[in-house]
């Protein structure tokens, strides 16, 4: 049997590719992808596989962009984050998912629709992905209820709203939270924004706050705003001169 893991995120995809091949009692040849990108490039140029197992918010966009790109006649499971909104839709399609973190249990019960998928993706009742993709794109602009981080052994996700900055310091992204732990989410700042969507603000290029965490705003040279903020950071946190303006506004939303 041959299985195609899209995910971004490389310990995510080791974790489930692991699972797949202790759960599946044929052989199995498994392939990860890990972009859009790449994925459109893989499905373009050899035969489809049996099964996907796709996350949904990839580094460069949403997984339903591949197939909107390239039409596929495999069943496709998806690992998502996302929260309870977007089960109706999926099962209306036709589609089946797993939260992350995904357990055996869900793996399991998810593999065991693999022939209820397949009788659904020989017909011309293909789920209508660009629908989908046009309402995750559109709540993904308000925002995500989680950020995945990887402590020790394990994946654990971090509410949005426990979260007050996002921030990058000798080239790694840090997770600050209100009660003061840090975390090292596997995703840079331009993706985390786009994750956070209007809870948060890209103050600068190693600033991403969240509003929750902001007192109040001081002039600072050059035009500049300064934060104080309700947690323990050592670092002064600036808004930009060209971004004052938006700032303030977005400010004004809360």
């Amino acid at each position: 049997m041959n299985i195609v893991i899209i995910e971004d995120e490389p310990i995510v995809a080791d974790d489930l590719e692991l699972s797949i091949t202790q759960l599946m009692q044929e052989p199995v040849n498994i392939t990860q992808l890990h972009s859009v990108k790449e994925a459109i490039a893989y499905f373009k140029s050899t035969s489809l596989p049996d099964l996907i197992f796709s996350d949904i918010q990839l580094g460069d966009g949403l997984s339903f962009e591949i197939f909107v790109a390239v039409p596929i006649s495999a069943p496709v499971i998806f690992c998502t984050a996302y929260d309870e909104y977007a089960l109706d839709a999926f099962k209306a399609n036709g589609i089946d998912y797993i939260l992350k973190p995904f357990t055996t249990q869900t793996l399991e019960r998810a593999l065991q629709r693999y022939d209820e998928l397949k009788k659904l993706f020989s017909t011309d009742q293909t789920p209508q992905y660009n629908a989908l993709m046009e309402m995750l794109a559109g709540k993904n602009n308000q925002k995500s209820s989680s950020v995945l981080v990887y402590h020790q052994d394990k994946i654990i996700p971090i509410k949005l709203e426990d979260i007050g900055l996002f921030y990058l310091a000798n080239e790694v992204t840090h997770l600050l939270t209100f009660s003061g732990k840090t975390f090292y989410p596997n995703k840079n700042l331009d993706e985390l924004e786009k994750l956070s969507g209007d809870y948060f603000f890209r103050a600068n290029r190693q600033f991403l706050v969240s509003r929750k965490a902001i007192i109040d705003v001081s002039s600072f040279f050059s035009r500049k705003l300064s934060l104080n903020l309700n947690i323990a950071f050592n670092d002064r946190v600036v808004v930009s001169k060209g971004k004052a303006s938006q700032f303030l506004n977005w400010l004004a939303k809360a």
